[in-house]
Order: C-alpha cells, then sequence, then structure tokens
C-alpha cells in the first residue's frame, strides 16, 4: 500500500506538469480553435531561458522564473499577432501548417540559442520528507503545490473576473459576446499569453525535475492533447482530472510494471476510457 501512495505522489508531480501543458492548449483550442503544437516547444524555451539566467546570469531561481514568465507573456502576444492572426478567418487548414511551421521554428531557436546538450535546471530543494513510509522528494512537493496554485489562479480568473468572462463568452458563442461588447481582437491576445505563460511553468519544472534537450517538447505537446482528448476538449476541469490521470498512470505502470511501458500503458488507459465516453471524462455530449 505504501508503493502505491508513493506511485501516486511521483504521478501527481508529472501530473501537475501535464495539467498545466492541457490548460494552455484547452485555452487556446477551445476559445480559438487552434492546435497550437508548437506549445510544447515554447514551454521548453521557457525551461532553457530559466537555466540560462540562473546558471549564466547567476540569477536566483525566483528571479529567473520572473523574467521567464514576462518573457512569455510577451511572446504569447507575438505568436498571436504575428502567427495565427492573419490566417484567423482562413481555412484551418492554414492555422494547421502555421503551427507545424511554428514548431519548427520554436525548436529551431531554441537549438541556436542554448545548445543541443541536455540541461538540468538547479534548485536547492534537496530535502527529503518522509510521512508514514512514503518519501517526498521537497523538489517534488513544491512542483504539485506551485501546480495546484496555478490551477486555483486560473480558475479564479477565468470564473471571477471580467475578462475571464469575456473570454467564456467568446467561447460559447462569438457573435453573441460581439453583440455584449466584448472585443474579440483583444481575447487571443490575453489568451495566448496566458496559455504561453503556463506552458513557461510546465517548461521550468520538467528543467527541474527531468532535464531539457531538443525533442522533449514535442513528447509534451503529444500528452498535452492526449490530456485534452481524455478530460473533454475546451474544458478545463477536465484538463486537471486527465492530467493527473495520466500522470498518475504512468508512475504506477512504472513503478509496478516496467517503466518502458508505461506511456503504452497510460494510453491504453486513455483509449479504454474514450470507448466509455468518447467525449472525456468531463466533456459535453
Amino acid at each position: 500500500m505504501i508503493e502505491i501512495f508513493q506511485q501516486i505522489i511521483n504521478g501527481m508531480a508529472i501530473g501537475g506538469v501535464y495539467v498545466l501543458i492541457a490548460l494552455g492548449l484547452t485555452t487556446v483550442f477551445g476559445i480559438l480553435g487552434i492546435a497550437h503544437f508548437a506549445h510544447g516547444s515554447v514551454s521548453m524555451f521557457g525551461g532553457y531561458l530559466t537555466f540560462f539566467l540562473v546558471v549564466m546570469w547567476g540569477l536566483p531561481l525566483l528571479a529567473a522564473i520572473a523574467i521567464a514568465l514576462v518573457v512569455g507573456l510577451v511572446l504569447g502576444l507575438l505568436i498571436e499577432l504575428l502567427a495565427y492572426r492573419p490566417v484567423r478567418n482562413a481555412s484551418h487548414i492554414n492555422a494547421f501548417i502555421v503551427a507545424l511551421g511554428l514548431t519548427m521554428m520554436v525548436e529551431g531557436l531554441n537549438l541556436e540559442f542554448f545548445g543541443h546538450e541536455q540541461v538540468v535546471i538547479p534548485t536547492n530543494l534537496n530535502r527529503v520528507f518522509n510521512i508514514g513510509g512514503v518519501t517526498i522528494p521537497e523538489l517534488r512537493l513544491y512542483v504539485i503545490l506551485a501546480a495546484a496554485l496555478l490551477i486555483a489562479a486560473m480558475t479564479v480568473f477565468v470564473e471571477k473576473t471580467k475578462t475571464g468572462q469575456a473570454i467564456r463568452a467568446v467561447a460559447e458563442n462569438r457573435d453573441a459576446a460581439i453583440l455584449m461588447g466584448v472585443n474579440v481582437n483583444t481575447i487571443p491576445l490575453v489568451v495566448f499569453s496566458i496559455s504561453t505563460a503556463l506552458g513557461v511553468c510546465a517548461g521550468v519544472m520538467v528543467g527541474a525535475l527531468f532535464a531539457i534537450a531538443p525533442g522533449i517538447g514535442e513528447g509534451l505537446v503529444v500528452k498535452g492533447f492526449a490530456v485534452l482528448v481524455l478530460g473533454g476538449l475546451g474544458s478545463i476541469p477536465g484538463a486537471v482530472i486527465g492530467g493527473l490521470v495520466l500522470g498518475i498512470t504512468e508512475a504506477l505502470a512504472a513503478g509496478f510494471i516496467s517503466s518502458a511501458y508505461k506511456d503504452v500503458i497510460a494510453f491504453i488507459i486513455m483509449i479504454l476510457v474514450l470507448l466509455v465516453r468518447p467525449q472525456g471524462l468531463m466533456g459535453k455530449a
């Protein structure tokens, strides 16, 4: 039983990363209908930038994360304005092609600026807690708490603020939102900025927990879309539940069967869930 709780804790940490990636994707997809494939590469950019600021410039970790978040917000604005806005009213295939091109471009920039070496973001969070026989590394605990805090902040923003209500209005009915006076040209900027900032946070977590290297962003965005499908497209609660289910399932599979098959087993469970609920765990039928 202790081993089960141990793997659940491990799964919650990586599940928190999946949730942040999926929240960024579901916000963009649910409101703008764009499959933002470059999200994983942008996340890795945030992780690389944080590593660079900590190791090369000697900045404290929190200061480096704050700067990376600001850069992420600006990057999100630029991505929407320069990449997706010009094809907003075109066929969906245009946005699809832009997303693929953007992915290759960001991956290329990551390689050009940060190199091809695998890097790990250094932290001083080296303590290990033991609660009832379950060991919890300090870093994983902070990742879980940070993910929970960001999820709560995102929920409050969407549900309680005027901008969040405008975002929901555009997602439900764009024409009605225009009639209500919502500036539908501003909403995509806000959405991409928030999405990119969440991606930067996820990139920092991956860089501190595991490592950052070329190609990891693509795998991360695939997991993010898997969470979207599992939880229900466009559903924020679905992204949260789906991310945790995928993360914990992977950890249990790695702990009790083999880490080599954790992705396969997690995706098999996801497919089984979708056979029962094709709309996802929290999606609307």
